[in-house]
């Protein structure tokens, strides 16, 4: 069991979901979406469940898309919907009705920041480190980042991060509203767990409603922003500047990008 991509375990009524592939950085392969999805599906059919919360093994959230895979190895005008099948799993996340709290444990980089996004509600360890880093690597975001971040930080402050690609601490994150509390790396499963018991002393149908209503009322919808999102990163992903940003990531080097 230990093996699995995946952990999920029910404590009471709160479901755990456990990225576990501590040793690539819990990084996202076909492996682990198909086990995330298996068990998304499975806790939409569990109605004793009153919070789901995601984590990750080791010392990493999630470290985003697992490059060695060759998931993005796709050519043609069907990249797009390759992406889009990647990240569908976790775009799933907000197809739950039931609210999911992010114990966001350690780093959350890339797509590994947007499963955090997903999220209803972000405890991070104070002294990691999260960022839209794909402007680094030569590529679009995908997974809604760009639709989600500025609704969570303002708009001069997304633009800055996904501009720039910059990782920022737990504890910056916090102070700027991405996540709502930075704790001790030692704390964060902790408080997590304290938020979801909290949600679970809470009327279980006026919950699920007032989670409905909010996203209503805000006109949310980051499944048609990651199709548009899927455009760009499927026509960055086919230049010479994502070769060259992926290259110099692996060859920890600084990338030389040429506009191409």
């Amino acid at each position: 069991m230990k093996n699995e991509p995946i952990l999920y375990e029910k404590l009471n009524k709160i479901g755990r979901i456990t990225f576990n592939r501590p040793d690539n950085l819990n990084s996202m392969n076909h492996e682990i979406n198909f086990a995330f999805q298996k068990i998304i599906d499975h806790v939409k059919t569990d109605r004793e469940l009153r919070c789901i919360v995601i984590t990750g093994s080791g010392s990493t959230f999630c470290g985003g898309a697992d490059f060695k895979s060759g998931f993005e190895k796709n050519s043609g005008p069907r990249l797009n919907e390759v992406l889009m099948d990647f990240y569908s799993p976790f775009l799933d996340i907000g197809n739950l009705k039931i609210p999911v709290i992010g114990a966001i444990n350690g780093h959350a980089i890339g797509g590994g920041l947007g499963i955090a996004l997903m999220c209803d509600i972000r405890v991070a360890n104070s002294r990691t480190t999260l960022g839209a880093t794909f402007t680094r690597l030569g590529l679009h975001s995908g997974m809604a980042v760009s639709y989600i971040l500025p609704r969570l930080v303002g708009l001069a402050k997304a633009n800055e991060l996904l501009f720039t690609g910059r990782m920022i601490t737990g504890e910056e994150a916090a102070l700027m509203g991405l996540v709502n509390y930075a704790v001790d790396k030692n704390k964060v499963m902790e408080k997590a767990m304290a938020l979801a018991d909290e949600i679970a002393l809470s009327a279980p149908a006026a919950v699920q409603m007032m989670k409905h209503s909010i996203y209503r009322g805000l006109d949310w919808d980051p499944v048609t922003a990651a199709e548009i999102e899927s455009l760009y990163q499927a026509r960055t992903f086919e230049m010479e500047d994502a070769k060259e940003g992926i290259a110099a990531m692996f060859e920890k080097r600084k990338p030389n990008f040429q506009g191409k």
